[in-house]
């Protein structure tokens, strides 16, 4: 008997009823691969957030997958659009022989000794290591804290996802795993076995201005640069910049932090970016979005809609001269909820940049309120961030 074929494939509707909607997209992605999968995911617009179980229940009639996952999103990315504030479902679907599934859902409460995780499977397994595929609500979920424990207990397994959007409070956004609908925690899927993943995460920046090494700091405030006070450091950066990029710093100014001290040399993708929260003129010192310590090397970053689209256009194109030749079989892409138009001032900027690298491929994807994923060799929950 002929062996099953690795398969992949990818539909998206715009119909404003959810099983007419998830239904066309069945049917587009049956185009590729019809019948039984291992994986699928379902993606819908907040139009759908109630009736998501409807949504899944066509998935798995017609595609009876192993492992079910899905979220709500702000806006849906599906085929060759991104489908933003309107009603759209995309559903992606593969066929993995060879490729075990460990799905999950986890959610989390405070206790004495810290966060608690409740849902962890006992049988997760470390060897070889797994890829997870996260999607998270953001109000019950403590991202960081959570890419954390996954640290712990799975070192070195790379995790791609984001977090669910569309919702303005707790209880708003939903959480898909198999036929299950839920309004908190985690779910996701790990994979390991015979199948090759591969990541790009763009976080849409470009460096400016010299090098510093923190010299004093307190979790995530910046007192000293070189030893001078951070926000003196700031103001001469900035006024040597051309009147553009002063226009641009004064609408978002980032802090770029290296993940690994270790390298003789840093470049783009060393730096983990978080933005800029504040800067106290009177004591000298910068407030970031993150935690940082005494030791490590940063550099200011600035944002724009030109810069962005060049960051994920030569990242793309890296990561497809390092596969040597291999063609990429389909995507996942969770994609800021404040790139799209909004960034970019015209749609379809992220997926169109992706099948153009990568080939027609199936791809998936929807607008996040934070992006999970890997720089430097470790997970990160992201902001303004492309993740593939």
């Amino acid at each position: 008997m002929e062996s099953v074929r690795t398969a992949f494939g990818a539909g998206a509707s715009v119909e404003a009823d959810t099983v007419v909607a998830a239904q066309a997209a069945c049917r587009q992605a049956e185009n590729t691969c019809a019948g039984p999968v291992d994986l699928a995911v379902v993606f819908v617009s907040p139009h759908h957030a109630e009736q998501l179980d409807e949504a899944a229940a066509v998935v798995r009639e017609c595609f009876v997958p192993r492992v079910l996952l899905g979220c709500t999103g702000e806006g849906i990315i599906g085929g060759e659009q991104e489908l933003e504030r309107q009603p759209a479902v995309t559903v992606w679907v593969a066929r993995m022989p060879g490729v075990a599934l460990t799905p999950f859902h986890v959610s989390f409460q405070r206790t004495a000794e810290g966060l608690g995780v409740d849902g962890w499977p006992d049988d997760m397994p470390a060897d070889p290591t797994p890829v997870f595929v996260l999607l998270a609500e953001p109000f019950s979920t403590p991202g960081t804290e959570f890419l954390s424990f996954l640290e712990q207990r799975v070192p070195g397994a790379l995790a791609v996802g984001g977090m669910a959007s569309g919702g303005r409070g707790p209880g708003q956004n939903r959480l898909l795993l198999d036929g299950v609908v839920v309004e908190e925690g985690v779910v996701g899927v790990a994979l390991t076995g015979d199948v090759r993943v591969v990541t790009v995460v763009s976080q849409g920046c470009r460096p400016i201005g010299e090098r510093f090494l923190i010299t004093k700091a307190e979790e995530n405030i910046i007192y000293e640069l070189g030893g001078r006070p951070a926000f003196t450091c700031l103001q001469e950066m900035y006024a040597a910049l051309s009147p553009e990029e002063q226009e641009m710093a004064r609408r978002g100014l980032h802090l770029g932090v290296t993940i690994n001290e270790a390298k003789a040399e840093f470049e783009r993708g060393d730096f983990l970016v978080r933005g800029l929260m504040g800067a106290d003129q009177n004591e000298g010192s910068l407030a970031i979005g993150d935690l940082v310590n005494e030791g490590q090397t940063v550099q200011f970053h600035l944002r724009d809609r030109e810069t962005a689209s060049e960051d994920f256009h030569w990242l793309l194109e890296t990561q497809r001269r390092q596969l040597e030749g291999v063609q990429p079989e389909a995507a996942l892409l969770f994609s800021c909820n404040g790139r799209g138009r909004r960034l970019f001032g015209r749609p379809h900027h992220d997926v169109t940049a992706v099948r153009a690298h990568l080939g027609g491929l199936p791809v998936s994807g929807f607008f996040a309120q934070g992006e999970i994923g890997p720089v430097g060799g470790e997970n990160f929950l992201h902001g303004f961030t492309a993740s593939v």
